[in-house]
């Protein structure tokens, strides 16, 4: 397995503008993803997730953000996991990118998480930590449709 890109597709029953809320406003990633989400969406800003207990010895765990592109409905992207107070870039963190299409009554939407190759990682941490992300993604994603349903989102 070559450990390099994690791709996922999901559809939601909602108009993009609705759904790109959703994976773009701090105060809607937070009830799907991190506990507490720390940022602007705007290109740019930078901030942080916390994770609750995730860290040592059950400390939250909070990780660097930065947002580089929002273009509603379409492309909201990020970098993550670089040390905090670095520029995010190529090898020091992740690329995140949720690219929005509609599709029928509702919205595709693809994420793409890249640069697990580039963190320079030894093979068995690079593994573990494709695997984790992974995982996440596949737990965190599956969150987000049901959400998007909970909000009165009626026209």
């Amino acid at each position: 397995m070559e450990y390099a890109t994690i791709e996922r597709e999901i559809y939601v029953e909602a108009a993009p503008e609705i759904v790109f809320d959703v994976v773009s406003s701090p105060e809607h990633v937070q009830e799907w993803w991190p506990d507490e989400a720390h940022y602007e969406a705007r290109p740019g800003a930078r901030g942080d997730l916390v994770f609750g207990e995730h860290g040592e010895e059950g400390s939250p765990l909070v990780v660097a953000f930065d947002v580089l592109e929002v273009e509603p409905p379409h492309t909201f992207s990020f970098r993550w996991t670089h040390p905090h107070g670095e520029q995010p870039v190529t090898g020091n963190s992740l690329l995140v990118t949720f690219a929005l299409e509609p599709r029928g009554s509702g919205t595709l939407l693809r994420m793409t998480e890249s640069g697990f190759r580039e963190m320079g990682w030894e093979a068995a941490v690079l593994e573990q930590q494709y695997r984790d992300h992974e995982s996440g993604w596949d737990f965190y994603l599956g969150r987000i449709a049901p959400y998007v349903e909970k909000l009165d989102v009626r026209p």
